[in-house]
């Protein structure tokens, strides 16, 4: 199996002002609640996934592969750009194990959408449903109180085909 190596990627967007912008997460639409702010579709789970596999890797972070400067990637959607970033990762010899998540946001409520997550980060990350887990928290009062969605993503990677 090669070598494997961990890491951990957190993401933080603010609930944006566009009642035309969809809230997506992990590439799931939450229909009724607004987007997040961001230059990309502010997908904070697929942004969280996408940096933990960089720096499990030791290949930097999101932020110098997808600038916020980039008129190309404004707009992006999130599995696209995890897509990018396991192909990277694959361009270097090294293939995601497993993914485990926690979102923190007092809404949308996951679970009704945990399985589908689960799914789509699966089909991108190239994993088995049993190798993506995700889970999910509320601030208790103590901030992202419905202005906000953070994700704590550890993954590991291996040397692999």
């Amino acid at each position: 199996m090669g070598e494997i190596r961990v890491g951990l990627g957190i993401d933080i967007h603010q609930v944006g002002d566009d009642p035309a912008r969809p809230l997506m997460l992990g590439g799931v639409r939450f229909e009724g609640e607004l987007g997040l702010a961001g230059h990309s579709d502010g997908d904070a789970v697929c942004h969280a996934v996408a940096d933990a596999l960089l720096g499990a890797a030791g290949l930097g972070d999101i932020g110098e592969y997808f600038p916020d400067t980039d008129p190309e990637t404004e707009g992006i959607a999130g599995l696209a750009l995890l897509g990018e970033v396991v192909g990277l990762l694959r361009g270097h010899g090294m293939v995601p194990r497993a993914c485990d998540l926690t979102i923190l946001a007092d809404r949308p409520h996951i679970s009704p959408h945990r399985d589908e997550i689960r799914e789509l980060l699966a089909g991108v990350l190239g994993l088995a449903t049993k190798n993506v887990s995700v889970k999910a928290t509320r601030p208790e009062g103590l901030g992202l109180s419905g202005d906000g969605v953070g994700c704590f993503a550890v993954v590991t990677v291996a040397d692999g085909p």
